[in-house]
């Protein structure tokens, strides 16, 4: 019996932090990370969906905007971000859609 190695950790939750990324940076504007950030957590608490304190959402938040950028999904201009066209890719609706194909 042969058996697969995972490689990568998948989650199986929604990630709420990417997908409110996804939803402000949707559209074209630039924002700084402040401004950005500050976005994030006002849609987040008014889901109820904050956990863990505003620092540590903080530090969540950059972490997953800089994933964002590596992917090519966000541009960085100086301390600047803007979205890309292809943005949605990262929504855990779209990883959704493809996974049931």
């Amino acid at each position: 019996m042969a058996t697969t190695k995972r490689t990568r950790f998948s989650r199986r939750i929604p990630d709420h932090v990417t997908d409110e990324l996804v939803v402000v940076l949707k559209k074209p504007k630039t924002y700084e990370f402040n401004q950005l950030f500050e976005l994030v957590y006002e849609n987040l608490k008014a889901k109820n969906a904050v956990s863990g304190g505003e620092e540590m959402l903080r530090l969540r938040a950059y972490e997953k905007l800089q994933n964002l950028v590596t992917r090519g999904l966000v541009e960085k201009s100086a301390k600047t971000y803007r979205g890309l066209e292809r943005i949605e890719e990262a929504s855990s609706a779209f990883a959704a859609k493809v996974q049931a194909k």
